[in-house]
């Protein structure tokens, strides 16, 4: 099966089972809990609850395991430069939603990391283009669309794939169908699908491996973690389409209290995009 038939296939169910499972929205007599109710923006929070439950025994299970075997095996060196691979080979859709969203330093900046990178980096293994000044930035259709006015929908819960809304859900498959130049090739080249599932799989253990220990962190100091990987989603991602400009003023006070260590800010910070510029679940 095609990586693009079982994503068509997911959400196809997460629509049917979801259908069924929404939170009640509280009645107008209580304003506070309507307020709350709406800022978190979760009407399927019960089926989100399960699904988080779900994505924690996996994680638990199976990607734990995963990623502590990858660390035992493969050097500091060696994790980090799989990183600036995977990063370099994304650089098309990055290329496509900086021109979508009217942002042509951004992308002049793209096109000259990744020739510098797949060049002189050694197709990427090395990041040279942030040495020489131009640092890595990362955009996607979610993105893209936020910037084009579109909300973002309700808030969902994937295993595996991790905190999500409608918005950006649908803007991964369109990038994973349609913009992502492996898609093309392997649609080409059915025998090759494999790369594909490669490439989804090394992005998904680095993505683990690089923020294991602040979601760790987050889950030993949130008396609800599924809340708090939920707020701390919504603030990273909208630090990432306003391209790391700081949050408005009366934003500021909610972004701050997201994260409740330093050790946590520091490595929020560091996945945000900084400007001129990863999901953990």
């Amino acid at each position: 099966m095609s990586l693009s038939s079982l994503l068509r296939i997911s959400i196809v169910l997460l629509a049917g089972l979801s259908a069924g499972a929404c939170a009640t929205r509280p009645p107008a007599t209580n304003p506070d809990a309507v307020a709350a109710y709406e800022e978190a923006n979760d009407p399927l929070e019960p089926f989100n609850r399960a699904m988080f439950r779900t994505d924690q025994a996996l994680d638990k299970a199976l990607v734990r395991p995963a990623v502590k075997t990858y660390r035992f095996i493969v050097p500091d060196g060696g994790r980090r430069s799989a990183g600036n691979f995977l990063r370099n080979l994304r650089s098309p859709i990055t290329l496509v939603h900086d021109v979508l969203q009217g942002q042509p330093n951004r992308a002049g900046i793209t096109i000259s990391r990744f020739f510098v990178n797949t060049f002189i980096g050694v197709l990427g293994l090395f990041d040279v283009g942030e040495e020489i000044g131009l640092p890595y930035h990362a955009e996607d259709f979610g993105q893209t669309l936020a910037v084009w006015g579109i909300g973002d929908g309700p808030f969902i819960y994937v295993p595996l794939f991790g905190p999500s809304t409608m918005r950006d859900g649908t803007g991964f498959g369109i990038d994973a169908f349609f913009v992502d130049p492996l898609a093309w090739y392997s649609r080409g080249n059915g025998a090759e699908t494999w790369i594909q599932w490669a490439v989804l799989g090394g992005t998904y253990i680095n993505l683990k491996d690089e923020t294991m220990y602040a979601t760790d962190e987050l889950k030993a100091s949130s008396i609800d973690y599924y809340a708090s990987l939920r707020s701390a989603y919504r603030q990273i991602r909208a630090s990432e389409i306003r391209n790391g400009a700081p949050p408005p003023m009366e934003d500021f006070d909610e972004f701050s209290s997201t994260f409740e260590t330093p050790v946590l800010a520091a490595q929020a910070a560091s996945e945000m995009p900084q400007t001129p510029l990863t999901s953990e679940h």
